[in-house]
Order: C-alpha cells, then sequence, then structure tokens
C-alpha cells in the first residue's frame, strides 16, 4: 500500500490559491482549486513544471488552511485569489499511497514510524502531489506525501 524513499528537492516557486476550509471539505476544494489555478496558467501561456499539490495547516475546530496549486518556473503575479507561494527544498520523506484520499491519513502514521526508526524529525509541513490530475469533482487515488526532515539528533 505504501513505497516510500528520501530525496533532496530544490526550493520551488508554485502557484496557488488559499483557503480555510473544514477538514471534511478538502476533497471538494482541492479539485476546484487547481482546476481554478490551471486555467489560471492557461490563460497566461504558463505550463506547470510538476504535479498538483495541496499543503494543509490544521488549525482549531476542525478547521485547516490549505493551499493548493501547481508548480511553476518563475515567480507568478498575484491575481484575483490566485497567488504566489513557494515549497521549501532540502531533504524530504516522500510517501506513496494509492487509495481513497479520506484515509490518506495513515500515511502520517507511516512517516511518524520511519521518523522514530531513523532517528530523524518533521522539518515544517509537509505537501501531497496528486500523481493523477484530479477533476473538478475529485481527487485522484495516486499521492506521493512530501514530509521535510531533518536528521538533528545525530551522534557524531
Amino acid at each position: 500500500m505504501f513505497t516510500w524513499q528520501t530525496r533532496t528537492f530544490p526550493d520551488q516557486t508554485t502557484a496557488v490559491r488559499r483557503a480555510v476550509v473544514l477538514t471534511d471539505q478538502l476533497t471538494e476544494w482541492i479539485p476546484g482549486a487547481c482546476a481554478e489555478i490551471g486555467g489560471y496558467l492557461h490563460r497566461r501561456g504558463i505550463t506547470p513544471c510538476g504535479y498538483p499539490f495541496a499543503r494543509c495547516h490544521p488549525l482549531f475546530g476542525g478547521l485547516v488552511d490549505v493551499e493548493a496549486g501547481f508548480p511553476v518556473a518563475a515567480p507568478i503575479t498575484a491575481h484575483g485569489l490566485i497567488e504566489p507561494s513557494a515549497l521549501p527544498g532540502g531533504p524530504v520523506l516522500v510517501v506513496r499511497y494509492a487509495g481513497p484520499y479520506e484515509k490518506i491519513g495513515v500515511v502520517q502514521q507511516t512517516i511518524d514510524d520511519w521518523l522514530h526508526d531513523e532517528g530523524a524529525d518533521r522539518a515544517g509541513e509537509g505537501w501531497e502531489v496528486f500523481r493523477e490530475l484530479p477533476a473538478c469533482d475529485q481527487l485522484g487515488r495516486r499521492i506521493e506525501v512530501v514530509q521535510p526532515i531533518t536528521f538533528a539528533h545525530v551522534l557524531v
């Protein structure tokens, strides 16, 4: 069900849309946001340089501050609800998951187990990469969860 690997990512410029939604609204909000950004990029002749992604920042009361979009080669100009952003570079753990988005939370336990086994820590918020383009009403089932990591506890 899962495969994982470590990689080093470069800093990545992105075009995103942000919102605060309830956790159970993510599966509806993310595809629509990605479609909107895809249209924006297409109209401006900008080709995404990667798959769509979503990055969630948990809040309180079941709310999530979410940004979703596409990586792009150069910063965009903000337009309405679409704005420039970035994903951080550095060492990451990438966990591939194939299944319904509603069960993506099980990947976090896999990440926690790997971090414990390897003596590593989370280095900021992770994000999800949708290896199948989302339709306007659903997310694909091939997802990569990217978690920035650090090996701060390594003894010399």
